[in-house]
């Protein structure tokens, strides 16, 4: 059995073997109690479920153990540490492997470890165990109900196909490269977040106070504060629910949106329906912001419709500004700044938290000139374009990593 695709030099088909072949099995260590501040790392369910490999340093948990204990449930460069029990049939067998030469661990009672007792390459056999002709047997074999569980004697059952040591190594070097560019790409994801977290934090007044900590350029002076109320007007969006949704049609934004797709500033819509006599659309520029919601601190959101001719469901409150408040800086006010904190606090409701236009205009909002607005509202702006931008970077290579899974290992049994 060949896969599709194949690095260049490497031919002939690969071996099937089962891991009955390959390891032996032992389930983990239960006993003792599980600690923080002291003791032997202990590998745990969360461990095996990083995408990175497992090393030493970054493992969570410690556990007090015998020196009999230790010997029998340490876990040494190379060893595969497979899921034991899970919530669900996707994660059943998910596994790792421990890349430390230099220290060994334990592992605990939701976990199994495999041992090899031929030879392979341990970063080819991650991948190769999470390709889906793999999973798709750790699914069907799994059993279980409220827990999915995987024994050892499913796990000497399962088939992979094996190429030569040679192959497999340069195939766990090009997923390794490929790792350490999705890594790249998240890590800039989460600096730019931080980023945008801090910028926040610093360029609206502090409550209590009347100018930000940090500011553009030329800009000086206290900022004014009025009540929403008094600044702009109020209207609801029509009802519309997700059964009304369908392929194509008018474009509708639906309140649950705002918590799940769209950022700051609307300028898509992906979602459908006919529309009805009496129907609210947009005019351009508008600020909505849900009016149910599961938290407080959830429903205190909002967005910019940037077009026109949008329907705007029910459970949407709508804000339409005035010419001298640009409308991307008070939906990052709402968001954000002192308006969040004030509106999380009005909203009421036990399992459904709501919020009326009648709270939102006692918000009192703190507001620079225009020209600060607009100055303001661009640069997060920019600063989302660089986040969406490097995210989409992310996704797409996670996307090709699928890819080669799916391709570069045989298909079948």
């Amino acid at each position: 059995m060949e896969p599709n695709i194949r690095i260049k030099g490497f031919d002939g088909d690969w071996e099937q073997r089962s891991l009955g072949d390959i390891f032996s099995f032992q389930n983990g260590f239960n006993g003792g109690k599980e600690v923080y501040g002291s003791g032997i790392p202990l590998i745990s369910v969360m461990d095996v479920l990083d995408d990175d490999f497992i090393t030493y340093d970054k493992i969570r948990g410690k556990a007090e153990v015998s020196e009999e204990e230790r010997e029998r449930f340490s876990v040494n460069y190379g060893d595969v540490l497979f899921q034991r029990s899970s919530e669900n049939v996707e994660d059943a067998g998910t596994s790792n492997v421990y890349l430390d030469q230099d220290h060994t661990a334990v592992f605990g009672g939701f976990v199994i470890r495999g041992r090899g007792i031929s030879e392979y390459d341990p970063k080819f056999m991650k991948y190769c165990l999470s390709t889906p002709m793999v999973r798709n047997q750790f699914m069907k074999k799994a059993q279980g109900a409220q827990h999915v569980n995987i024994s050892q004697e499913v796990l000497q059952g399962i088939r992979i196909f094996e190429p030569s040591d040679a192959e497999q190594r340069k195939i766990s070097e090009m997923f390794s490269c490929l790792g350490q560019q999705i890594s790249l790409q998240q890590q800039k994801v989460s600096d730019l977040k931080e980023l945008k977290k801090y910028m926040l934090q610093k360029m609206f007044p502090k409550n209590g106070e009347k100018v930000p900590e940090i500011r553009f350029s030329g800009f000086e002076g206290e900022w004014e504060q009025r009540k929403l109320g008094d600044l702009v007007q109020f209207s609801k969006g029509s009802g519309y629910s997700k059964g009304d949704l369908q392929e194509s049609g008018t474009p509708i934004i639906l309140y649950g949106r705002l918590y799940t797709k769209y950022e700051t500033v609307i300028a898509d819509v992906d979602t459908f329906v006919d529309a009805k006599t009496g129907s609210v659309y947009s005019q351009g520029g508008e600020i909505i912001v849900p009016a149910s919601g599961e938290t407080a601190e959830d429903i205190s959101i909002a967005s910019v419709v940037e077009k026109s001719g949008v329907l705007l469901g029910g459970d949407l409150n709508i804000i339409t500004p005035p010419a001298d408040i640009d409308s991307a800086f008070l939906a990052i006010s709402i968001s954000n700044g002192k308006p969040h904190n004030d509106m999380a606090k009005m909203a009421q409701g036990k399992s459904v938290v709501h919020l009326h236009n009648s709270d939102l205009a006692k918000i009192d909002l703190p507001y620079p000139c225009s020209e600060e607005q607009r100055r303001i509202s661009g640069f997060f702006a920019n600063l989302d374009s660089l986040i969406t931008h490097h995210q989409r970077k992310h996704d797409t290579l996670l996307e090709f990593k699928a890819y080669l899974l799916q391709n570069m290992f045989p298909k079948e049994v």
